[in-house]
């Protein structure tokens, strides 16, 4: 369908890759990774017929199937204006459109025409060439596709009458998304295209890529997207392209193993070397040595040396632990937060308890980042109760944090004075990790850009937190290696954590326990995404059918029919469906970490019983601590049953 042969690139006199040779199918379902600055976009500018191979120092070819047609999404940069929303993604329609006025035309000529004349003939020949074709690319239903996309992508049905020029550059981006979903071109080039979604639009998105019926090419720093989506990788590494078969987990691990296989062919031929060398050098001058030597020589030249590029530092940072808060973090009762006429929260009540990591989901405008500067004290509640607990010390990083940077100041200057006590080059190493290396260390904050400032305020952050944590969006303009060195800082937190996020691999990672911000409300639910997605899904009414299924006796006849002890096991397993048994063994995994952490809270709670502080502290404790030790012994029961179960199961 499109392919490249021996293609090199430039940018400036950086040379961006060499020698690059992709056949891409028309099944493609492939992921473009690489490092930042190694010519990602770069390529997909020159996949997408922008960018030519055939200037200055650049070489190679790019062939095109005839007919063949490419849909490109940049990251960031198109605006829309003059239309709805809906006349905008319908115009991708103007050929079907144009079919429909002519069908009209036609239909009112028929019905004035002699139908016995050769004009009523021509005519409704035409008509009926013409509506084969407009059926046959589902024309009568053009509306309702256009109505698919724009709901999948997150506009509500008032959206879709407002201008396009009346959005903000996100939604003009989605706007553009969806023009290129309905179009369904042969090729689907998306740069960086979950940048501006929420949780819920990329799940729709996911969905919709899975029966894209054409090939697609994406560039994303969505790990779990990437995992759901690709079917092969193409890395651009030491400056060529290198592909790999499977999702990004894949990738990793065959990476892995190509860089040990490189390192040991490395290894082994320095020492062929080494050796060629040792006797050249031993016997340069003696006479009867010196066919050897030049056979030696001429071996020793004709060796393509291997050379093991340098890999990006792997960067392990570690947050300076905080003074610990007391058990309890933030208590909220009956809080309610109006703009105006807006009821965004309505009397919510929930606890915050020390080393709870929180993520707040919900689509856009819900209510969460109202609810992280309410929590932050950013911000007040209309009504009800926000209570902080003993000696907790917030820390609040907004969407637009960059904002209370003092610009004058040097970023290496800057980052100092908040950590004294870390190392210059500790500091330069995070800075890097956040794509800040170099003389960029030295730049003013107010030359970066808003989304570099962003990512120099989160940095900030790492070297000095609080013991709580509010994180608005913290993953947004970090790639795939910042995202990492984040995830493993907050893991390792001993403080207490709330943030919010759009990408699904961050969340499954960190979360402890999901809030989800809905209609004013906010429904608690533990675990992480996929536990939050599994009970929304109807897992946990599932999960207790299974149980009760379970604990009912086998029908006499089947238990006669089994020929052997081995048998019913065996016969169970077949019958347990893969889908239950993943959700059983999913909330196996879960109860089995829950419950030593609810020893450890009910550890605190006695402890902190043997300190009287007041009769009413005392009372509030020993009601937490009596709800804590059922929460444990039901617990302890359901993992009993699942173990039980599972094992069964599986024979």
């Amino acid at each position: 369908m499109l392919q490249l042969s021996g293609a090199g690139k430039r940018f400036g006199s950086k040379l961006l890759f060499q020698d690059a040779d992709w056949l891409i199918t028309p099944d493609e379902r492939t992921a473009l990774v690489g490092a930042n600055g190694t010519g990602k976009s770069t390529l997909m500018k020159v996949l997408a017929g922008l960018d030519g191979l055939d200037y200055g120092l650049d070489y190679g070819q790019a062939q095109r199937t005839r007919g063949m047609t490419i849909g490109y999404l940049p990251q960031d940069g198109l605006a829309l204006a003059g239309r709805t929303v809906f006349d905008e993604c319908l115009s991708v329609f103007d050929e079907l459109l144009g079919l429909e006025k002519e069908m009209e035309t036609l239909s009112a000529s028929l019905a004035e025409l002699d139908p016995e004349s050769a004009e009523y003939a021509a005519v409704a020949d035409r008509f009926s060439h013409i509506d084969q074709r407009f059926r046959a690319h589902d024309g009568y239903a053009l509306d309702a596709q256009v109505g698919t996309v724009l709901t999948g992508l997150g506009f509500s049905k008032t959206d879709w009458t407002r201008r396009t020029e009346e959005f903000s550059g996100g939604w003009q981006m989605r706007i553009a998304l969806a023009k290129l979903l309905l179009q369904k071109p042969s090729l689907l080039l998306l740069d960086e295209p979950t940048n501006h979604l929420d949780l819920e639009t990329r799940n729709w998105l996911e969905d919709y890529l899975r029966t894209y019926p054409n090939g697609y090419i994406l560039i994303s720093h969505d790990r779990y997207f990437l995992d759901v989506t690709v079917s092969k990788i193409v890395e651009i590494w030491n400056k060529r392209l290198h592909v790999y078969h499977g999702n990004y987990e894949k990738y990793l691990q065959q990476k892995a193993e190509r860089r040990a296989q490189l390192e040991a062919a490395y290894r082994n031929q320095r020492d062929q070397i080494e050796h060629l060398e040792a006797f050249i050098n031993r016997f340069r001058y003696q006479a009867t040595k010196a066919k050897q030597v030049q056979s030696r020589i001429k071996e020793l030249e004709k060796i393509e040396r291997i050379e093991i590029p340098e890999e990006e530092p792997e960067i392990h940072f570690t947050f300076p632990q905080p003074p610990p808060s007391g058990r309890t973090v933030v208590e909220v009762s009956g809080l309610s937060k109006s703009y105006g006429p807006k009821l965004v929260l309505d009397d919510i009540s929930f606890t915050i308890d020390r080393g709870d990591r929180i993520a707040l989901v919900g689509v856009n405008g819900a209510g969460k980042s109202t609810l992280v500067r309410l929590l932050s004290g950013e911000d007040t509640p209309t009504s009800g109760l926000l209570k902080l607990g003993h000696n907790v010390l917030p820390e609040y990083f907004a969407q637009d944090q960059y904002k209370v940077l003092d610009p004058g100041s040097r970023m290496l200057d800057d980052i100092s004075r908040t950590a004294p006590k870390v190392p210059d080059s500790e500091l330069r190493s995070l800075l890097g990790c956040f794509l800040f290396s170099g003389d960029d260390v030295f730049k003013p904050l107010g030359v970066l850009s808003g989304g570099e400032r962003n990512r120099y305020a989160l940095a900030r952050i790492l070297v000095s937190p609080a013991n709580f944590l509010l994180l608005d969006e913290p993953t947004n303009h970090l790639d795939l290696r910042a995202k990492d060195v984040l995830l493993e800082a907050i893991h390792n937190f001993t403080g207490t954590v709330i943030f919010v996020s759009h990408d699904r691999y961050f969340i499954d990672r960190l979360a402890t326990r999901v809030f989800e911000v809905a209609d004013g409300k906010v429904h608690v639910y533990p675990g992480n995404y996929e536990d939050y997605l599994w009970r929304k899904e109807g897992g946990s009414a599932e999960l207790a059918a299974a149980t009760a299924a379970a604990s009912q006796p086998e029908p006499a006849a089947s238990i006669a029919a089994e020929p052997s002890t081995d048998a019913p096991s065996k016969e169970r397993a077949r019958r347990v469906n893969p889908i239950k048994l993943k959700q059983m063994q999913d909330r196996l995994k879960f109860v089995e970490e829950e419950i030593p952490r609810l020893e450890a809270l009910i550890g605190d709670a006695e402890q902190s019983l043997g300190v009287f502080v007041s009769a009413e502290e005392t009372a509030r404790v020993t009601a937490e601590l009596d709800s804590m030790r059922e929460q444990h012994s039901t617990l302890t029961t359901e993992w009993e049953d699942l173990m039980l179960q599972v094992e069964e199961a599986v024979g």
